[in-house]
């Protein structure tokens, strides 16, 4: 892209610097080939400073300026929004638990969404007034630690946080009113799912947290893949985890 950017546009390699918050050695360097960008920040910072349309950051899996999506709306018209992290979706998904009939959240550890008192759901899920089904790592599991190991914890630090929650959502599913269940599975962490009702917050596991990716609001669509096979795969783990509470 820097390449492009000076042979197209004429720009510099210190009119690239400027534009991106890279020093120039280092733009000298990347259009050299003698250094690579893996960080997130700075391709935000390239996007960025390069004006690159929402169509380009998708492809490098940045969510676009607005939140929304534009020109590929009626392309991904399940995909409502796109945030760059749980923080960003964080007041939209606490406002619309509130008024939820039902809530269903497949997380690892889930500290920090479902089972301490300043999580992000967690008064929704303890005023008893609406269905949850929680799904959890099993920390007795192989992939428990290996999970650990891909963010560099101790199992026993990770495996506890485990069954904290577990303990916490025991707490909630005891409280009259509304029912609170507690499911336990044993696969390797892909997905990372917030359905309140119809609409899906979905973020990946790799070898970050699940807060910290990119969450995809998925609603309803008429011939909404993804929606429809999120859904039934939170039905199916529903008939086959292993039930705690």
């Amino acid at each position: 892209m820097f390449r492009f950017a000076q042979g197209h546009a004429g720009v510099s390699q210190a009119g690239l610097a400027v534009a991106t918050g890279i020093s120039q050695g280092r733009v000298n360097e990347i259009i050299n080939g003698r250094r690579a960008v893996t960080a997130l920040e700075v391709f935000e910072r390239v996007a960025d400073g390069l004006g690159m349309p929402d169509d380009a950051r998708l492809l490098m899996g940045l969510a676009p300026r607005d939140g929304g999506l534009r020109s590929s709306r009626a392309t991904y018209e399940e995909i409502a929004r796109i945030f760059p992290g749980q923080a960003a979706a964080a007041s939209e998904i606490r406002e619309l638990s509130a008024r939820a009939r039902s809530i269903d959240v497949l997380a690892v550890r889930g500290l920090g969404l479902v089972a301490l008192n300043d999580s992000l759901l967690w008064p929704a899920l303890a005023d008893g007034k609406r269905r949850c089904r929680v799904f959890l790592l099993d920390p007795d599991s192989a992939a428990a630690r290996l999970r650990a190991g891909e963010i560099g914890e101790a199992p026993g630090s990770f495996t506890s946080g485990i069954r904290l929650a577990i303990e916490r959502l025991g707490q909630a599913a005891s409280r009259p009113g509304g029912e609170v269940g507690v499911y336990l599975y044993d696969s390797r962490p892909v997905w990372r799912v917030v359905a309140l009702d119809d609409t899906l917050y979905v973020s990946g596991f790799a070898s970050w947290e699940g807060h910290s990716s990119n969450m995809y609001k998925l609603v309803p669509a008429a011939k909404g893949a993804l929606h429809r096979g999120f859904r039934r795969m939170i039905d199916d783990l529903s008939a086959t985890c292993r039930r705690v509470s």
